[in-house]
């Protein structure tokens, strides 16, 4: 279904192919939205007659209901998805599109930056070419573009980002150092890729803006929150975060250093790449082509008089063993790790070569967490339980009666959801539970349930019974844990 967002008509990409450029040009009609068995359309209220719903039918094939819009949405909308001139000039068109190349990414990136988009997606296939916008972890089409304008956009990326222009054969990895009026300062990591039908280009925006990262609006329940801020706040030892890609955990080890910056901590952070910059934060950007990796920024660091060390990913045993030898000589450290829950983390420092009694003794806090997507208030829509609501050997820790379902409007971009949450999985290392890891004890189901850890499923099931989310979003959670 087609929505209007300010000056244009966002469309579906089924709903785009119902009709040729050259066809919607010359009848200055969009299609929206199938409704049964008729297609509705819009048309430019300036040529709309009594006849031009037959004539399209006849056409296409299809019944049809046109409905009057105005000149401006009409002609936008046909910018933006059928960017092919109404007079059917494709090769005047291409290179006017060369022209103003620079202009339009400019547009993709502000575009991106207002929106809250993390990544921007450039696709070619055999017929069409895309532009998508991750959009609260999910990926959104926004524009759609002709074989004709693909190449020059391409070329204009690996412009920005100091790539090799002639090399179509390789992937190229690249940095764009975006500063425009009304967008604001920030970088973008550019990622070019060779597919089959040309290449893909990948633009990550990293905010340079930490000013709204606060720990206190992360998600952690008020439990979870005191238990992490017990660890983090020690003179000594380790803090660890697990998690997949893209699950918040870098933005928390900011939020947690943006609570321990003061004048009396040297601070100092090894990072790949620095997403934020912190006044006051010594951080440096790994390098691994000239030997700038975690192990080897970790040894230097103990030259500097550190009180408080950021890495940002315990990787290999190597990184590990310099972390907990750093965290052994009086300092505290906080890193990312990769496992599924915060318990994992122990034994996979163990699997990394790390004695269990080294883990016992250093390891202040382990975390673990997911980022959950928030339904939109403005069209979710309630409906009733049912049994196959839940994952097969899922027990619902509560009875539910009711639940919130996505829908899907103009304030969502059509995803049914905006903005995300967190949701956190806390273990504070106590005597009890550092006694069973120095004896490699690591089924403590049962002692963290009498301790009152609350699970990520847990968790994530208080968000699902509020109805802040849906099962769809809580369900591998479920699943796994």
């Amino acid at each position: 279904m087609g929505t209007t967002d300010a000056d244009f008509v966002l469309l579906k990409a089924d709903v785009i192919q119902v009709i040729t450029p050259e066809q919607a040009w010359h009848y200055k009609v969009i299609p929206v939205s199938q409704e049964g068995a008729n297609w509705l359309f819009y048309v430019d209220e300036g040529i709309y007659h009594a006849d031009l719903s037959d004539e399209l039918e006849i056409l296409l094939g299809i019944s049809v209901v046109l409905e009057k819009r105005e000149n401006n949405l009409i002609k936008n909308t046909l910018n933006r998805y059928y960017r092919q001139d109404q007079k059917d000039n494709r090769m005047q068109v291409a290179k006017a599109f060369e022209g103003k190349s620079d202009d339009f990414l400019k547009e993709i990136i502000g575009e991106a930056k207002r929106i809250r988009s993390s990544d921007i997606h450039i696709e070619t296939y055999q017929d069409r070419c895309r532009v998508r916008m991750r959009i609260d972890g999910m990926l959104v089409e926004r524009y759609v573009l002709t074989k004709e304008e693909y190449p020059s956009l391409i070329n204009k990326i690996k412009i920005m980002s100091n790539l090799d222009i002639a090399e179509k054969r390789l992937p190229q990895d690249g940095r764009i150092f975006f500063n425009e009026p009304g967008s604001g300062k920030f970088d973008i990591r550019v990622s070019v890729l060779p597919t089959l039908h040309g290449e893909k280009a990948v633009l990550r925006l990293l905010s340079n803006d930490a000013t709204n990262i606060d720990i206190y609006k992360l998600g952690f329940s008020e439990e979870d929150l005191d238990n992490y801020l017990e660890g983090v706040k020690r003179p000594e030892g380790m803090v660890l975060i697990s998690g997949p890609t893209g699950s918040g955990k870098t933005t928390t080890l900011y939020a947690t250093l943006k609570l321990l910056n003061n004048d009396t901590r040297n601070i100092t952070t090894i990072e790949d790449p620095i997403e934020y910059t912190l006044e006051g934060i010594n951080q440096v950007q790994l390098r691994e082509n000239i030997g700038l990796n975690f192990g080897s920024t970790l040894r230097t660091f103990l030259r500097q008089d550190p009180n408080i060390i950021m890495v940002g990913e315990i990787r290999d045993p190597d990184t590990a063993s310099m972390a907990i030898r750093t965290s052994l000589t009086g300092h505290l450290v906080l890193s990312t790790i990769h496992t599924n829950s915060a318990w994992g983390t122990i034994s996979r420092l163990v699997d990394m070569g790390i004695p269990p009694f080294l883990v016992a003794t250093t390891l202040n806090t382990s975390v673990a967490q997911r980022l959950i997507r928030l339904l939109c208030t403005h069209c979710k829509y309630q409906e009733e339980v049912t049994n196959k609501l839940f994952p097969k050997k899922f027990k619902p820790y509560r009875a539910v009666s009711h639940h919130y379902v996505a829908k899907g409007c103009n304030e969502c971009y059509h995803t049914g959801y905006k903005g995300r949450k967190a949701v956190y999985e806390v273990i504070p290392i106590d005597e009890e539970l550092a006694e069973c890891i120095k004896n490699s004890n690591f089924a403590v189901g049962d002692l963290l349930k009498q301790k009152g850890i609350k699970t990520l499923s847990e968790n994530a099931f208080e968000l699902f019974e509020q109805g802040q989310t849906t099962m769809e979003e809580v369900y591998p959670l479920l699943i796994n844990f």
